[in-house]
């Protein structure tokens, strides 16, 4: 099962998407240390990434250029974000679990008891929300991003605003002729 996951997760479409996975948040790290009150947020796909946020696009280019030289070079934590859609998902989908099967349990019991039994649901959500965060963590390692950006080049950033929102698209290239 291991070594289809793995394969999967190597096809080129997908191979390209984590590595732009990987390059958007090194950017946002190396953007937020800059940009410390500025909200920022990305979306990646197998063309590039976009970044949402108010910050220059000469920043935006430098941030680039140095998480890709980064990442090269080993800095593989970059990669991994603590605000990733992937924790957030994990930490939805555990202590979600951990509520429906305590509300599920307790739905069997008398009110008092219930009332009783609130500070362990409250307890197990709270250890299903401690878990989700390094559980996000190696997910996004192993499975949604990929520190080893191989041949990948930056072809460009164009900034473009939509209404109160400055949108900054990065565009890269596999450097192989996929993508």
């Amino acid at each position: 099962m291991r070594n289809l996951l793995t394969r999967i997760l190597r096809t080129a479409p997908l191979l390209h998407l984590r590595r732009n996975h990987a390059l958007e948040h090194a950017t946002i790290h190396l953007l937020s240390a800059q940009y410390p009150r500025t909200m920022l947020v990305g979306r990646s796909d197998i063309r590039g990434f976009s970044i949402y946020g108010s910050v220059p696009t000469f920043a935006v280019e430098q941030a680039v250029h140095e998480a890709l030289s980064r990442l090269r070079s080993g800095q593989r934590a970059l990669a991994i974000h603590p605000n990733c859609g992937t924790n957030l998902m994990v930490s939805g989908l555990l202590a979600g679990t951990a509520a429906f099967l305590s509300v599920e349990r307790l739905r069997r019991t008398s009110r008092k008891a219930r009332l009783a039994d609130l500070p362990t649901v409250v307890a197990l959500t709270m250890l299903a929300l401690a878990v989700s965060w390094p559980l996000g963590a190696t997910i996004q390692k192993q499975v949604t991003t990929e520190a080893d950006l191989a041949a990948l080049e930056v072809l460009s950033v164009r900034r473009w605003i939509a209404g109160p929102v400055t949108i900054h698209r990065v565009l890269t290239h596999n450097g192989n002729g996929t993508f």
